[in-house]
């Protein structure tokens, strides 16, 4: 079923107006197994999770919808599980909200999810790593308006619309930082359950010592968790589809060129030497 889940995002300009620094500190991103991108049944998986969760808030006005028969799906799939209201296959991935509309709602408009990975990319990280921690990495935070934090980006706006899929878990986030007032380090340590309640421990650093944060969650039910972050995989792998549709089909026709270039090469090589040897 085709979820409209507007009234979720409350802040969508989220997944771009961040880096993977909290505190001064360099958090840790996990790595996107990518092999997912070369995978069909995963980018479907990957569209499916899109539209019926994302859709809601962010378009995707730069990506057609028959694009996606290039992921296996074909036009009938595609108008009888993934469009909405009155749109055709040919039409681009928007959306019914509008621009003046989710500016009252939620400030700002939700960001364009068509070349997100590539948008999130630096010379720090990958933009795929970042989207794959940062939509694995929230918690319960009951001091946040929203209900949720996210250990990628502190005091996000948008809350974690997928919770359901991932299920109740526990989160510890241990940070060194300077003391209130610049006399010191200090180690803290916040545990928030899965309501979002914390209990924060504090001590002092002796000797010198770097700012760092380090994170880590308990779920209530692991494999729940582990069948949340294959999802998460298969939906950054469809959008990075979306940044280049075309990559795939590019690097196979990249290989058969080399391999022309190289077959081609040596038959040179070998004209050349037997019209220059008489002549020698």
């Amino acid at each position: 079923m085709k979820k409209l889940i507007a009234s979720l995002c409350l802040l969508g300009s989220v997944l771009v107006g961040s880096n993977a620094f909290a505190a001064g500190a360099e958090i840790h991103l996990d790595t996107w197994p990518e092999s997912r991108g070369r995978d069909l049944a995963a980018l479907q998986s990957g569209a499916r999770t899109f539209v019926n969760y994302c859709m809601g808030c962010h378009s995707a006005n730069l990506m057609r919808w028959n694009r996606l028969n290039d992921i296996g799906l074909d036009e009938r799939q595609i108008r009888d599980f993934l469009l909405f209201g009155n749109q055709k296959v040919g039409d681009p991935m928007t959306i019914a909200m509008r621009p003046a509309d989710a500016r009252v709602w939620f400030g700002k408009v939700p960001p364009d999810m068509s070349v997100i990975t590539r948008a999130r990319t630096s010379f720090e990280y990958k933009g795929t790593d970042y989207l794959y921690t940062l939509l694995r990495g929230y918690y319960r935070d009951a001091a946040s308006p929203t209900g949720w934090n996210n250990v990628v980006y502190p005091n996000i706006g948008m809350p974690h619309i997928l919770w359901q899929r991932q299920g109740p878990r526990e989160a510890t986030i241990e940070r060194v930082h300077h003391a209130a007032g610049g006399e010191g380090m200090v180690r803290e340590v916040a545990v928030y359950d899965a309501s979002g309640q914390v209990n924060v421990t504090r001590t002092p650093v002796q000797g010198h010592a770097e700012e760092r944060m380090s994170y880590s969650f308990k779920p209530a039910d692991p494999a729940l968790a582990r069948q949340y972050d294959g999802e998460v995989a298969d939906l950054v792998a469809y959008l990075t589809f979306m940044t280049d549709p075309s990559a795939t089909t590019r690097v196979r026709i990249g290989v058969w060129v080399l391999l022309f270039l190289a077959f081609f090469t040596v038959i040179a090589w070998w004209l050349n030497r037997e019209y220059w040897k008489d002549v020698k």
